[in-house]
């Protein structure tokens, strides 16, 4: 099967792990009800490389990785909002930064994580917490960026207004197109296993 260079760009970048943002949280916002301006949407461009460490975590959590389910998209009231904020706030405040060297001894390691993560672990656990609020999984999708020269994964909401960003580098929800980061792919929507390529931002009418 063929893939162009952009999505072989995806599966190097994603498997050097997540770029060293240990003490630069940033907490201002934490807790914050100001509303989100100017929505976007991410545009799709084509199927990517899954990073080689979420396959061994989809095998292990399936749960976790999958994006079954036919809500593609939740209606952002002021209570869900909140909702993304207090869970991307408080995971940021319980979880250490660690790499997964130091934790697993492995170079890539995708898990839940209990005391210490990076930057995928947050994501997942963002995840975990949001399904038990009612959260579909199909609507929270595991998303791989470049930040610094090295990559970085989110967990990237889907919403009425606009695809969130839960971020373990911010306690802000952001919109993605609002974020320092050049996206690459996220999940699937229809296949929690499968990646897509990410493109431009298409503004919300």
């Amino acid at each position: 099967m063929k893939f162009n260079t952009i999505a072989l760009c995806v599966l190097l970048m994603a498997s050097t792990g997540c770029s060293d943002t240990t003490g630069s949280i940033s907490t201002a916002s934490a807790g914050t009800t100001a509303p989100l301006s100017g929505g976007t949407r991410m545009e799709l461009t084509g199927r990517a490389f899954a990073p080689p460490a979420f396959r061994h975590f989809c095998a292990r959590q399936a749960r976790l990785c999958s994006t079954s389910g036919s809500q593609k998209l939740v209606e952002l009231s002021d209570s869900r909002l909140a909702e993304l904020r207090k869970v991307n706030s408080s995971v940021n405040r319980r979880i250490i930064e660690r790499s997964d060297v130091a934790t697993s001894g492995r170079a890539d390691d995708w898990r839940v994580p209990a005391k210490y993560g990076d930057c995928e672990d947050y994501a997942i656990l963002k995840k975990a917490e949001l399904i038990k609020l009612g959260w579909p999984a199909s609507a929270l999708l595991l998303t791989v960026a470049r930040s610094g020269g090295e990559g970085h994964t989110v967990l990237t909401a889907r919403t009425s207004r606009g695809d969130l960003i839960l971020d373990n580098r911010t306690s802000s929800v952001k919109d993605w197109s609002h974020t320092p980061y050049r996206y690459f792919a996220r999940q699937s929507q229809e296949n929690g296993k499968a990646w897509e390529r990410i493109g431009s931002a298409i503004p919300i009418i």
